[in-house]
Parts: structure tokens; C-alpha cells; sequence
């Protein structure tokens, strides 16, 4: 195959500079999104907390809420404290259910960084809400998902939600403007036996 020159190669650009900036004039609206992070692989709230580093940078405020970790210190808390005037951080959980081995209090805790994540998103001031693992717990029917749906479409509508957590009921999935779902290639704690380490799962 013969090497593209540069002059050929500028003119291709060229042109998918063109086509990129027809599709992008064309995209004038503006709302409040709703995200799912869902799908077996690493990285959901790890993506999630990019974004809230993104709406710092930017000058917003945001409030987490995570509704599984709490029961241990996790790296992105100890940093997201440091912006007590941009960020209300909530590690709020006891555990994966399979600690706790107690449902009423899974159930309980639930419920209360519910009516955490219901507060932030009623509130004007937060421009961004994450509800981190809240899939998890909508899993196990610790939540009604009728009255979280409710919720999500009721909000202003130029607050952004990020949902995260496997297994997002099918409901969310549709009413969401953006899903990803992270695919399992490999891991090192099912392939190698490499335990869970500070800064990279926590």
C-alpha cells in the first residue's frame, strides 16, 4: 500500500473537519443528562468520579452519594473533601450485602442515601449528582423503582444524575440519555489473584 503523503493526508483531514463541524453545528440543545454506568468491567465509578473532577474544574458544585462503600475509607473521598465548598461527599453504605448479611438494614441504609440523592437533586445549587452504586441496590429491591424513576424525570432540567452500578434495570436503561456499559476482558483479582489495592480499586 502506497504511503500517503502529507498533502493527501492534510486534505483528508481537511474534510473530516468539515463533515465534524456540519454534524456539530447542527446540536443546539442544551439539557440536563441522565447517565448509566452499568456492565461487569472495572471502571463505573471511576468514570463517574472523572466527571465530578470535570464540574470542579469548571467551577460547579456536586453532590455524591455512594450507597455500598462507606465501611471503609476510600482514596476519591479523602480527595473530594478537600472541595467542601464544591463537593457533598456521602459515603453512606455498610458494605456489599454480603458483609452486612442483614437486609432491613441494607434496606434502611438505602433508604437514607435516597433521601440524600432526592435532596441534592431538588436543590439548585448542585449542577451535577452522583448516585453511585444506587443499580446495586435497585437490584436487590432495597428501592422502589417506580419512585426513582419518578424522581430522575422530575428533576430541573438542567441537572445532571450519573447512575452507577451492574446490573441497571431495563426502566433506567430507557429513560437514560446516555448509557455505557463496562465490558470484563480481564482482571487481575479473577486471573491472578491479585487482592483489591488502594488508589486503584479504592
Amino acid at each position: 500500500m502506497a504511503e500517503r503523503t502529507d498533502e493527501q493526508h492534510a486534505q483528508k483531514m481537511k474534510k473530516k473537519q468539515a463533515a465534524h463541524d456540519r454534524i456539530v453545528a447542527g446540536k443546539t440543545v442544551e439539557k440536563g443528562l441522565l447517565i448509566v454506568h452499568t456492565g461487569k468491567g472495572k471502571g463505573k465509578t471511576t468514570a463517574a468520579l472523572g466527571m465530578v473532577v470535570r464540574a470542579i474544574g469548571h467551577g460547579k458544585k456536586v453532590g455524591v452519594v455512594q450507597f455500598v462503600k462507606g465501611a471503609m475509607e476510600t482514596g476519591e473521598k479523602a480527595v473530594f473533601d478537600r472541595f467542601p465548598d464544591q463537593v457533598e461527599f456521602m459515603a453512606m453504605g455498610d458494605g456489599f450485602t454480603w458483609d452486612t448479611q442483614n437486609r432491613a438494614q441494607d434496606i434502611a441504609s438505602a433508604g437514607k442515601a435516597w433521601d440524600q440523592v432526592k435532596r441534592m437533586i431538588a436543590d439548585p445549587a448542585y449542577h451535577l449528582v452522583l448516585a453511585d452504586e444506587l443499580n446495586i441496590v435497585l437490584r436487590y429491591d432495597y428501592l422502589p423503582l417506580d419512585e426513582v424513576l419518578a424522581v430522575l424525570k422530575a428533576r430541573s432540567e438542567m441537572k445532571h444524575v450519573i447512575v452507577t452500578g451492574r446490573n441497571a434495570p431495563e426502566a433506567l436503561v430507557e429513560a437514560a440519555d446516555l448509557v455505557t456499559e463496562m465490558t470484563l476482558v480481564k482482571h487481575p483479582f479473577r486471573e491472578q489473584g491479585v487482592k483489591a489495592q488502594p488508589g486503584i480499586e479504592f
